[in-house]
């Protein structure tokens, strides 16, 4: 199997957007950490409720303490607060928890969202693409070995000039037309494999 291209300008265009794509995915990482960083700091408002329940139960039982000394009335009275301050605080201590739980459970899930919907799309675009680009490197590094490429090369030669856009073949040679009427082979065989990404004999 054949990852890459072996030719200098689609192997670094290929490992280019290999990059890109993995520079998506770390950005998308990190947007999503602070999606659910910010949206987790708002369950300091359900701590705050879970304190002040904590702060009036602490109260009603510090007054309990207080009277509980009291004749006659005071064990009975000390009770009813006990029982006020438990059921006061605990309604809000119980509240201020829920709040909580629910903050951190919203903040998971929007981080996920944040982070898999983007990466999602993006591989959906991206992998396709380069799963076939493989296939093709892997095809033409099995048709074209140096043996192919050497029996061929006029075959080779006129593909390229009749079927590669222009600004490929210049990049080879100055006169690909020039060079094929002439038998001048190399330059165009080169473009072929160039665009089969594949190496060229003299690169072996």
């Amino acid at each position: 199997m054949r990852l890459y291209p072996a030719a200098p300008r689609p192997l670094r265009a290929t490992l280019a957007a290999d990059v890109l794509a993995l520079v998506l995915l770390a950005v998308f990482a990190v947007l999503a950490v602070q999606v659910h960083d910010g949206v987790n700091e708002l369950a300091q408002i359900g701590q705050g409720v879970e304190e002040a329940g904590g702060s009036i139960r602490n109260a009603f039982e510090t007054a309990a303490n207080g009277v509980d000394g009291l004749p006659l009335v005071g064990g009975d009275l000390a009770g009813v607060l006990r029982s006020a301050g438990e059921s006061t605080a605990g309604r809000a201590i119980a509240a201020g928890r829920e709040g909580q739980e629910g903050v951190h459970d919203l903040a998971a899930l929007l981080g996920w969202t944040t982070f898999a919907i983007p990466a999602l799309l993006l591989a959906a675009g991206y992998l396709p693409r380069r799963v076939r680009q493989v296939r093709r490197l892997t095809a033409a590094a099995r048709a074209l070995d140096a043996t192919t490429v050497a029996e061929h090369a006029e075959l080779l030669a006129r593909r390229a000039a009749l079927s590669l856009p222009y600004a490929d073949l210049l990049r080879h040679t100055r006169d690909p037309f020039g060079d094929l009427q002439r038998g001048h082979y190399a330059p165009l065989v080169s473009a072929a494999l160039e665009e089969a990404g594949v190496r060229t004999p003299r690169a072996r």
